[in-house]
């Protein structure tokens, strides 16, 4: 192997430093102290600013990424579900009980990341609230097609369900949350 074919298998430094920040903010929270994500990529300090403008920038891009990944992950379940409404939304509880029963699951990084930067203004809250307006508007499209009678009251009941699940698959694990979350999330279908 040529010094170009290794140059060019490694990950450049903005690669690196993401996929440092995504691990350790997600196993550590978003505390975690720049050095040891500057550590775990294997990068100068300069590269952060370079790539992010700062650790803030980071974080938002972090965020930006777990999202489009989330996003993408609901998506293919909602299309597993084939066409009926219901079982495309109930696919998307079939995915979160296969999150939460996950042995390396430790929460939710939105979550964690809106309750961890308490200044109200800090952009991750920006991107956090879009991936959460967005599981909405997709909880809601299929509600209509049900269609449910009140789809923007039980997309946010939905929301709130797949929320609760992810706060007790990391707080209480040995509750099953996601067979719960399932159940109740037929409920509020059957509620019309």
């Amino acid at each position: 192997m040529t010094t170009e074919t290794k140059a060019a298998a490694k990950p450049g430094p903005r690669e690196r430093l993401l996929d440092a920040a995504r691990k350790l903010t997600y196993t550590q929270g978003v505390g975690v102290g720049v050095d040891a994500i500057l550590k775990q990529a294997d990068v100068a300090r300069r590269s952060l600013y370079q790539h992010f403008g700062g650790k803030d920038g980071l974080l938002v891009e972090v965020i930006r990424v777990a999202a489009a990944e989330d996003e993408e992950r609901y998506r293919v379940a909602i299309e597993a579900g084939g066409t009926d409404p219901r079982a495309r939304i109930m696919s998307v509880f079939d995915v979160l009980t296969r999150i939460v029963s996950s042995p390396d699951f430790r929460g939710c990084r939105y979550i964690a990341a809106d309750l961890a930067l308490t200044d109200p203004d800090h952009p991750v809250h920006a991107e956090t609230h879009a991936y959460r307006q967005w599981l909405h508007e997709i909880l809601r499209a299929e509600l209509e097609g049900l269609p449910h009678p009140h789809p923007d009251r039980a997309a946010d009941e939905l929301l709130f369900i797949v929320e609760g699940a992810l706060i007790s698959g990391a707080t209480r694990p040995e509750v099953d949350s996601g067979r719960i979350a399932r159940r109740l999330a037929e409920r509020v279908l059957d509620a019309g």
